[in-house]
């Protein structure tokens, strides 16, 4: 592990060439390791990350459960050290009177949060518990346009590894909030939405969100729980993702590369998108 960095880990590889030459060199990969968020000293899940921030990972993770909704809710998180490992891989949260449904919990994130889940009873079941969005403001196509090379400018980590999901949180003048890396790309999002409920920033209605890979139903219904109006990404949204970022009054953007973008949903915040 790296000592400047936790999200490196430190390695050697054969550089080879087809003209037969081969090298050893030092190289750096992004670092992936297994992180279980127990919650009062009950483990509810384990999810696997690229450590750094996981006090917001695990805030975030309880917003998108709907356990917790403000920064009160929760008393203390507190990270273990574990043997080997000055950051620790366990992270405990304790709760501010917010009641939980265990049996609820456990069950849905043991057997859906790793694999997904889909079709028109998981979309009502989630708007059992996030309302949807709000927001009437609007921004230009050249806004949006512009977010792509200032989340990857400030890709410290990706840079180094090219291993690395991204999630960047934007004002509606195009300013880049926070940003955060992981290897999966829910878990960045969560750590954008736990370092929002820290800061007291939630419901995140005057925000936009941008992904540098594919929507699919997950980070959506994370936004939702956020209440992001605009979710934009690099790369392509699952019809699943498209479905449910219309009942939630979500805008999705798609594709969205140098001055082009697909908008799927909810064209009216974007000022000059067709009706």
């Amino acid at each position: 592990m790296s000592a400047e960095n936790p999200a490196i880990a430190e390695v050697q590889v054969h550089k080879v060439s087809t003209a037969g030459g081969v090298h050893v060199v030092d190289d750096v990969t992004a670092r992936e390791e297994p992180l279980e968020i127990r919650v009062e000293g009950r483990s509810v899940a384990v999810v696997m990350r690229t450590p750094g921030n996981d006090e917001e990972l695990a805030a975030g993770f309880l917003v998108t459960e709907g356990v917790v909704q403000s920064a009160r809710d929760i008393l203390e998180i507190s990270q273990c050290p574990s043997t080997g490992n000055i950051h620790g891989n366990v992270v405990d949260v304790l709760l501010g009177g917010a009641v939980v449904n265990w049996g609820s919990l456990t069950r849905h994130v043991f057997s859906a949060s790793s694999c997904g889940i889909c079709g028109k009873t998981s979309i009502d079941s989630v708007f059992q518990r996030f309302p949807a969005v709000k927001g009437a403001w609007s921004v230009s196509p050249a806004l949006i346009a512009s977010m792509p090379d200032k989340l990857r400018a400030a890709q410290e980590t990706f840079s180094q590894t090219g291993g690395l999901h991204a999630s960047g949180l934007f004002d509606l003048e195009g300013n880049l909030l926070v940003l955060r890396e992981d290897v999966g790309r829910h878990n960045a999002l969560d750590k954008i939405i736990g370092h929002a409920l820290q800061q007291n920033l939630l419901p995140l209605d005057r925000h936009i969100l941008l992904v540098s890979g594919r929507v699919s139903f997950e980070i959506i219904q994370k936004a939702l729980a956020a209440g992001i109006p605009l979710v934009a990404a690099i790369s392509a949204p699952s019809s699943l993702a498209v479905e449910f970022a219309q009942e939630a009054g979500q805008t999705l953007i798609g594709f969205l590369r140098g001055e082009t973008m697909n908008v799927y949903t909810h064209p009216q915040r974007v000022i000059s998108a067709p009706t």
